[in-house]
């Protein structure tokens, strides 16, 4: 290797300690999707539980195991087993495949005849692993390079990880760089025999990586076994659990899996809990009801009813939505500016003084909470010309109680932007604290969201107001009191079940109208 003694520093162990070989390697790169099937169940890859104390800060970063040994040495798999017998839903598998540097051309030339050397720490971009796992660990969203192993180089497209419960990350390089050792809670060595090994990569390069048998072996004696008994073989001494014969040895990912539970520290935020703090106190300065004017006041009077058919239920909840939303624009940042009238003067008005996109449009974005929350798209739609739409799938789970991210769609560079969260009723406030914590993990700037509701409970109104003090809350009215099983009083049924025509299940919450569909 030619590369610099400086680059080679930050590296574990140092680079020169020689001990005897022993075999291991790396995993091929595969983009994630949103959904790992296993034999037995369906684990989620692209979502997170609301971690967040009743501060709306984050109680416990994720644990994060990181799974080293060499090319080929089934680390993939291991990591499968483990992510199955672990029976935690919120998974992320990161692969240090995706994390190969950029070649050059002169690089390029030297891996189409295999005489690159991907087996070297040099090969990795370290600062982007180590950035995108500190991310990752914190519950932000990162994106990720694609690798393409075909023509050497990354693709166009990058996809997109959200934190979880547990991050696997998976490498021949695990456990080499210094400071990516510090971001790792537990560290697996996976030890396959060479020949083993060998016939795994000379199987795969060729099948999935269109490479020929010479290539592939000329590649291995130069770089992959010189690197293994460089690089990675003397890691092995990192490692708190070292596997012998990877997948195969079940009783070492059984004890592997009671250690991970162990140290797993389940964090809940109690709804009760939530509101109890703030429960006694005036209503926050962060909240906005529109005044309850005789047309307010009437169109509560129907869509409360019950008794009231579907046709006018839909109507006057439009109505309504209408004038809330035109209520909350206004809250949004203005500045003066003169405009010329067709009679040749100057009309000294106020405009929107958020960022401007193309076409002179103003930037605004709204975000729905499935399924309720959709029903107010159209009423933004109205008044906000080209408004970019996302949305938020929260469902409750039955077990535990609480709300649990199974869909997000957002657009893109969506922190640039003044965000519309909406939700028809706000009852405890724990989809609606989910739902702002996943923007502010998208790097929302937590003044420029704006939540929405038709009908909120002061219980929902002081936990998004206690956790997020600078996010402003808009709705129509409030009702002091919520029921034991979280309805709001006197309340306004389940919105979506009334608006869709569906059935409610039998012990909904207000909040809830927007976690079943």
């Amino acid at each position: 290797s030619n590369s610099s003694a400086e680059s080679l520093d930050r590296l574990y162990p140092t680079v020169g300690s020689t001990k005897p070989p022993r075999k291991r390697t790396t995993s091929q790169c595969k983009s994630e999707p949103p959904l790992l099937r296993t034999s037995k169940r369906t684990i989620y890859t692209a979502g997170r539980p609301p971690w967040y104390n009743e501060h709306g800060t984050q109680s416990k970063e994720a644990f994060v195991i990181g799974l080293g040994g060499g090319s080929a040495s089934g680390k993939t798999t291991v990591a499968t087993m483990i992510i199955e017998a672990l029976d935690v839903p919120w998974v992320v598998l990161l692969s240090m495949d995706s994390f190969y540097k950029v070649l050059t051309k002169q690089q390029q030339e030297q891996a189409a005849s295999n005489d690159f050397n991907f087996d070297h720490p040099d090969a990795f971009d370290f600062d982007l692993i180590i950035a995108t796992l500190k991310k990752l660990k914190q519950g932000k969203s990162v994106k990720i390079p694609i690798y393409d192993f075909t023509t050497h180089s990354r693709k166009k497209e990058w996809k997109t990880l959200y934190g979880a419960n547990v991050i696997i990350f998976e490498g021949i390089m695990a456990f080499a760089d210094k400071e990516l050792l510090k971001l790792l809670d537990l560290k697996i060595f996976v030890d396959t025999d060479s020949d083993i090994r060998l016939v795994r990569r000379l199987r795969r390069d060729i099948s999935e990586r269109g490479r020929d048998i010479e290539g592939v072996i000329k590649q291995y004696n130069k770089f992959v076994k010189p690197a293994f008994d460089q690089y990675i073989q003397p890691t092995m001494r990192l490692a708190d659990i070292v596997v012998p014969r990877g997948s195969g040895n079940t009783v070492a990912i059984d004890l592997i899996v009671q250690h991970v539970h162990s140290q797993l520290e389940e964090v809940r935020a109690a709804r009760a809990a939530l509101a109890s703090a703030h429960q006694c106190h005036p209503l926050p300065q962060t909240l906005s009801v529109l005044k309850s004017t005789p047309q307010v006041r009437g169109m509560h009077t129907i869509i409360r009813n019950k008794e009231t058919s579907r046709d006018e239920f839909i109507f006057y909840s439009k109505r309504l939505m209408r004038l809330l939303i035109e209520h909350a624009l206004s809250l949004l940042p203005f500045q003066s500016c003169t405009v010329q009238t067709p009679q040749g003067h100057d009309y000294e008005g106020r405009t929107y003084s958020g960022k401007q996109a193309s076409g002179n449009q103003s930037t605004i974005t709204g975000v729905s909470i499935l399924r309720a929350g959709e029903t107010m798209e159209p009423a933004l739609r109205a008044v906000c010309k080209d408004v970019r739409i996302g949305t938020i799938l929260i469902q409750t789970n039955c077990n535990t109680g609480e709300p649990e991210l199974h869909y997000l769609r957002l657009p893109k560079d969506i922190s640039e932007d003044h965000v519309i969260l909406m939700d028809c009723t706000v009852s405890t406030g724990a989809a609606a604290m989910m739902a702002v914590r996943v923007l502010l993990d998208h790097d929302v700037p937590e003044d420029k969201i704006f939540l929405l509701s038709l009908l909120m409970a002061e219980m929902g109104v002081h936990s998004v107001a206690y956790a997020f003090p600078r996010v402003k809350i808009i709705t129509t009215a409030v009702d002091k009191k919520v029921n034991d099983l979280f309805r709001i009083i006197p309340g306004i049924g389940n919105f979506g079940d009334r608006y869709f025509g569906t059935d409610a299940p039998p012990d909904w919450s207000d909040d809830e109208d927007a976690l079943s569909t």
